[in-house]
Protein backbone atom coordinates (compact mmCIF):
# COMPACT_ATOMS: atom_id res chain seq x y z
CA UNK A 1 0.00 0.00 0.00
CA UNK A 2 2.69 2.62 0.93
CA UNK A 3 4.41 1.89 -2.06
CA UNK A 4 1.60 2.30 -4.36
CA UNK A 5 1.04 5.88 -2.50
CA UNK A 6 4.88 6.43 -2.98
CA UNK A 7 4.07 5.76 -6.62
CA UNK A 8 0.95 7.81 -6.92
CA UNK A 9 2.87 10.80 -6.06
CA UNK A 10 5.10 11.45 -8.80
CA UNK A 11 2.37 10.97 -11.22
CA UNK A 12 0.20 13.48 -9.48
CA UNK A 13 3.32 16.08 -9.92
CA UNK A 14 3.63 15.01 -13.45
CA UNK A 15 0.02 15.86 -14.16
CA UNK A 16 0.30 19.03 -12.93
CA UNK A 17 2.89 20.22 -14.66
CA UNK A 18 1.48 18.84 -17.91
CA UNK A 19 -1.47 21.03 -17.03
CA UNK A 20 0.37 24.10 -16.51
CA UNK A 21 2.03 23.50 -20.11
CA UNK A 22 -0.61 22.82 -21.83
CA UNK A 23 -2.28 26.09 -20.06
CA UNK A 24 0.85 28.04 -21.13
CA UNK A 25 0.77 27.20 -24.91
CA UNK A 26 -3.05 27.79 -24.55
CA UNK A 27 -2.94 30.80 -23.70
CA UNK A 28 -0.03 31.48 -26.07
CA UNK A 29 -1.26 30.33 -28.78
CA UNK A 30 -4.80 32.91 -28.07
CA UNK A 31 -2.37 35.67 -27.88
CA UNK A 32 -0.81 34.57 -31.12
CA UNK A 33 -4.23 34.33 -32.58
CA UNK A 34 -5.71 37.88 -31.22
CA UNK A 35 -2.28 39.72 -31.75
CA UNK A 36 -2.98 38.49 -36.00
CA UNK A 37 -6.71 39.75 -35.59
CA UNK A 38 -5.64 43.61 -34.47
CA UNK A 39 -2.90 43.31 -37.32
CA UNK A 40 -5.89 42.69 -39.83
CA UNK A 41 -8.32 45.29 -38.06
CA UNK A 42 -5.48 47.93 -38.27
CA UNK A 43 -5.66 47.88 -34.50
CA UNK A 44 -2.80 47.52 -31.61
CA UNK A 45 -2.28 44.82 -29.31
CA UNK A 46 -0.91 44.27 -25.63
CA UNK A 47 -0.82 41.29 -23.89
CA UNK A 48 0.02 41.53 -20.95
CA UNK A 49 -2.32 42.97 -17.85
CA UNK A 50 -4.42 46.81 -18.64
CA UNK A 51 -3.49 48.25 -14.86
CA UNK A 52 -5.66 51.47 -15.69
CA UNK A 53 -8.89 49.37 -17.37
CA UNK A 54 -11.00 49.03 -13.75
CA UNK A 55 -10.28 53.15 -13.18
CA UNK A 56 -11.28 53.73 -16.75
CA UNK A 57 -14.25 51.15 -16.97
CA UNK A 58 -15.47 51.03 -13.10
CA UNK A 59 -19.26 52.29 -14.20
CA UNK A 60 -19.75 49.13 -15.67
CA UNK A 61 -20.95 46.70 -13.74
CA UNK A 62 -19.54 43.82 -15.23
CA UNK A 63 -16.15 45.04 -14.47
CA UNK A 64 -16.90 45.35 -10.62
CA UNK A 65 -17.46 41.44 -9.73
CA UNK A 66 -15.24 39.24 -7.65
CA UNK A 67 -11.80 40.24 -7.10
CA UNK A 68 -8.54 39.90 -8.70
CA UNK A 69 -9.78 41.43 -11.73
CA UNK A 70 -7.95 42.01 -14.57
CA UNK A 71 -7.66 43.00 -18.02
CA UNK A 72 -5.41 41.42 -20.40
CA UNK A 73 -4.83 40.83 -24.20
CA UNK A 74 -6.10 44.24 -24.93
CA UNK A 75 -6.62 44.97 -28.38
CA UNK A 76 -7.68 48.56 -29.48
CA UNK A 77 -8.22 51.05 -32.73
CA UNK A 78 -11.03 52.51 -34.04
CA UNK A 79 -14.72 51.67 -36.07
CA UNK A 80 -16.41 53.17 -38.78
CA UNK A 81 -19.86 54.01 -37.68
CA UNK A 82 -21.80 55.95 -40.07
CA UNK A 83 -18.98 57.78 -41.26
CA UNK A 84 -18.00 58.65 -38.08
CA UNK A 85 -14.48 56.91 -36.47
CA UNK A 86 -14.91 55.87 -33.39
CA UNK A 87 -12.32 54.42 -30.69
CA UNK A 88 -12.76 50.94 -29.97
CA UNK A 89 -11.20 48.58 -26.94
CA UNK A 90 -11.67 45.22 -26.47
CA UNK A 91 -10.12 42.04 -25.00
CA UNK A 92 -10.02 39.29 -22.41
CA UNK A 93 -10.99 40.03 -18.65
CA UNK A 94 -10.80 37.93 -15.69
CA UNK A 95 -11.84 38.04 -11.95
CA UNK A 96 -12.05 35.61 -9.08
CA UNK A 97 -14.68 34.81 -6.60
CA UNK A 98 -14.06 33.21 -3.00
CA UNK A 99 -16.73 31.68 -1.38
CA UNK A 100 -16.77 29.23 2.19
CA UNK A 101 -14.14 29.69 4.83
CA UNK A 102 -11.42 27.33 6.64
CA UNK A 103 -10.98 24.24 4.94
CA UNK A 104 -14.49 24.54 2.91
CA UNK A 105 -12.84 27.69 1.13
CA UNK A 106 -12.41 27.93 -2.29
CA UNK A 107 -11.63 30.47 -5.28
CA UNK A 108 -13.02 30.03 -8.63
CA UNK A 109 -11.69 31.92 -11.74
CA UNK A 110 -14.18 33.66 -14.16
CA UNK A 111 -13.27 34.98 -17.80
CA UNK A 112 -14.84 36.49 -20.47
CA UNK A 113 -14.25 38.59 -23.37
CA UNK A 114 -15.52 41.92 -23.99
CA UNK A 115 -15.52 45.18 -26.69
CA UNK A 116 -16.33 48.70 -25.55
CA UNK A 117 -17.13 51.92 -28.50
CA UNK A 118 -16.59 55.34 -27.35
CA UNK A 119 -19.15 57.86 -28.62
CA UNK A 120 -18.82 61.26 -30.01
CA UNK A 121 -21.13 62.23 -26.85
CA UNK A 122 -22.92 61.64 -23.35
CA UNK A 123 -25.50 59.05 -22.70
CA UNK A 124 -28.36 58.26 -20.33
CA UNK A 125 -27.67 54.70 -19.07
CA UNK A 126 -29.50 52.01 -20.99
CA UNK A 127 -28.98 48.03 -20.39
CA UNK A 128 -30.60 45.36 -22.58
CA UNK A 129 -29.98 41.83 -21.86
CA UNK A 130 -32.02 38.54 -22.19
CA UNK A 131 -34.32 38.38 -19.54
CA UNK A 132 -33.66 35.46 -17.07
CA UNK A 133 -35.63 33.61 -13.86
CA UNK A 134 -34.56 36.24 -11.70
CA UNK A 135 -35.91 39.39 -13.49
CA UNK A 136 -39.29 37.22 -13.82
CA UNK A 137 -39.37 37.24 -10.30
CA UNK A 138 -38.17 40.18 -9.16
CA UNK A 139 -41.00 42.00 -11.98
CA UNK A 140 -43.98 39.67 -9.68
CA UNK A 141 -42.85 41.79 -6.81
CA UNK A 142 -43.16 44.56 -8.75
CA UNK A 143 -39.65 45.58 -9.66
CA UNK A 144 -40.48 45.85 -13.58
CA UNK A 145 -38.04 46.59 -16.32
CA UNK A 146 -38.95 48.93 -19.08
CA UNK A 147 -41.85 47.13 -21.34
CA UNK A 148 -42.48 47.54 -25.05
CA UNK A 149 -45.35 47.18 -27.17
CA UNK A 150 -43.75 43.97 -28.99
CA UNK A 151 -45.03 41.34 -26.59
CA UNK A 152 -42.10 38.69 -27.42
CA UNK A 153 -39.31 41.79 -27.25
CA UNK A 154 -40.80 42.63 -23.71
CA UNK A 155 -40.57 38.61 -22.92
CA UNK A 156 -37.25 38.47 -24.23
CA UNK A 157 -35.07 40.94 -23.21
CA UNK A 158 -34.54 42.81 -19.93
CA UNK A 159 -34.64 46.54 -20.47
CA UNK A 160 -33.29 49.70 -17.66
CA UNK A 161 -32.48 53.08 -18.25
CA UNK A 162 -32.13 55.95 -16.35
CA UNK A 163 -34.56 57.75 -18.83
CA UNK A 164 -37.57 56.12 -20.19
CA UNK A 165 -38.28 58.41 -23.08
CA UNK A 166 -34.05 57.77 -24.53
CA UNK A 167 -35.01 53.84 -23.96
CA UNK A 168 -38.08 54.02 -25.90
CA UNK A 169 -35.92 56.16 -28.92
CA UNK A 170 -33.57 54.11 -29.46
CA UNK A 171 -35.28 51.05 -29.17
CA UNK A 172 -38.41 51.23 -31.54
CA UNK A 173 -40.01 48.72 -33.50
CA UNK A 174 -37.15 48.39 -36.23
CA UNK A 175 -34.58 47.81 -32.98
CA UNK A 176 -36.37 45.30 -31.47
CA UNK A 177 -36.50 43.26 -34.60
CA UNK A 178 -32.87 43.81 -35.03
CA UNK A 179 -32.47 42.29 -31.38
CA UNK A 180 -34.50 39.81 -31.35
CA UNK A 181 -32.76 38.69 -34.83
CA UNK A 182 -29.32 39.16 -33.53
CA UNK A 183 -30.12 38.22 -30.10
CA UNK A 184 -27.49 39.66 -28.28
CA UNK A 185 -25.58 38.66 -25.11
CA UNK A 186 -25.99 42.08 -23.27
CA UNK A 187 -25.52 45.47 -24.11
CA UNK A 188 -24.39 48.19 -21.91
CA UNK A 189 -24.50 52.10 -22.53
CA UNK A 190 -23.14 54.58 -19.79
CA UNK A 191 -21.10 57.59 -19.79
CA UNK A 192 -21.27 57.53 -23.76
CA UNK A 193 -19.50 54.19 -24.05
CA UNK A 194 -21.34 50.95 -25.38
CA UNK A 195 -19.94 48.13 -23.68
CA UNK A 196 -20.75 44.39 -25.15
CA UNK A 197 -20.48 41.30 -23.34
CA UNK A 198 -21.81 38.02 -22.06
CA UNK A 199 -19.85 37.77 -18.74
CA UNK A 200 -19.27 34.31 -19.19
CA UNK A 201 -17.09 33.24 -22.16
CA UNK A 202 -14.48 34.27 -23.98
CA UNK A 203 -14.49 35.24 -28.00
CA UNK A 204 -12.60 33.74 -30.65
CA UNK A 205 -11.13 36.55 -33.76
CA UNK A 206 -14.21 35.52 -35.33
CA UNK A 207 -16.39 36.64 -32.62
CA UNK A 208 -14.72 39.78 -32.39
CA UNK A 209 -15.33 40.28 -35.59
CA UNK A 210 -19.34 39.50 -35.21
CA UNK A 211 -19.73 42.32 -32.29
CA UNK A 212 -17.66 45.15 -34.03
CA UNK A 213 -20.22 44.13 -37.32
CA UNK A 214 -22.47 43.90 -34.58
CA UNK A 215 -21.92 47.08 -32.62
CA UNK A 216 -21.88 49.25 -36.27
CA UNK A 217 -25.28 47.64 -36.84
CA UNK A 218 -26.66 48.55 -34.03
CA UNK A 219 -25.74 52.22 -33.43
CA UNK A 220 -26.60 52.69 -37.11
CA UNK A 221 -30.42 51.56 -36.07
CA UNK A 222 -30.29 54.70 -33.73
CA UNK A 223 -32.69 57.49 -34.91
CA UNK A 224 -30.61 60.46 -36.27
CA UNK A 225 -33.07 62.55 -33.95
CA UNK A 226 -31.20 60.62 -30.82
CA UNK A 227 -28.18 61.24 -31.81
CA UNK A 228 -28.68 64.88 -33.18
CA UNK A 229 -30.19 65.73 -29.73
CA UNK A 230 -27.46 63.99 -27.62
CA UNK A 231 -24.55 66.16 -29.75
CA UNK A 232 -26.51 69.26 -28.42
CA UNK A 233 -26.77 68.71 -25.12
CA UNK A 234 -22.95 67.91 -25.39
CA UNK A 235 -22.55 71.75 -26.73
Amino acid sequence: MESAFFLLIPLVLVLGVLGIYLSYLAARKRREALALLAAQLGWRFRPGEDSYHDEEYEHFEIFRRGHSRCALNTLWGEIDVDGRSLMAKAGDYRYRRTSGSGKNRSTRTYRFSYLILHLPFGTPTLLIRPEGIFDKLKGAFGFDDIDFESVEFSRRFYVQSSDKRFAYDVIHSRMMEFLLATRPSMIDVEAGQVCLSGGSRRWTPDQFRHEIQFTREFLDHWPDHVTADLEKSRG
